[in-house]
């Protein structure tokens, strides 16, 4: 099954709470920025050991030596702003947890814990950003967040499965 295919059917769209994911998935979404997601995906498990497995507790750490070594591995998304973005969500990451207890709470309470079904007809239909992604990138942004655009937020949302965009006709929908 092609890397896209298997993301779409297994992942994309469907309901996670688990922190750790929530934050790596944050960051990729980062990190897709200007990049298709089948980059993403294929350079998903280098950037996994890159980053430490995406732990904020090590990655708020990261000093210059360590962006050098990122910057220089060619297994993952060599941007010198986004790698600085990762660093520094991973230390806004705690300032959100000292404020609203967890990423999962923090995302979830803006659509009172069920995810938004749009159920679209046509990829057409499903907007970039909404009013919703706006506002949470906002309130990313106050907290000291980067890379945490309305588009990248919606993205995110999608990611996630706080909004679930699966096309009407798609078997996937309704899980």
């Amino acid at each position: 099954m092609p890397i896209e295919e298997k993301y779409h059917d297994e992942e994309w769209g469907k309901p996670l709470h688990d922190e750790k994911m929530l934050f790596e998935m944050l960051i990729l979404e980062g990190q897709q920025a200007g990049l298709s997601w089948t980059t993403i995906l294929k350079k998903r498990e280098a950037m996994r050991e890159a980053y430490d497995n995406f732990d904020p507790e090590i990655m708020k750490d990261y000093d210059e030596k360590k962006a050098a070594e990122l910057l220089s591995n060619a297994g993952i998304i060599r941007n010198r702003l986004k790698v600085k973005a990762a660093v520094t969500n991973s230390k806004a990451y705690f300032k959100l947890v000292e404020k609203h207890g967890s990423l999962d709470e923090f995302m979830w309470a803006y659509v009172d814990g069920k995810p938004i079904q749009n159920r679209p007809k046509t990829n057409s239909e499903i907007p970039a950003n909404t009013e919703l992604s706006d506002r949470i990138s906002k309130d990313l942004k106050k907290l000291g967040f980067t890379f945490v655009g309305s588009t990248i937020i919606y993205a995110y949302m999608q990611s996630i499965g706080m909004v679930n965009d699966h096309l009407e006709s798609c078997e996937f929908c309704d899980e």
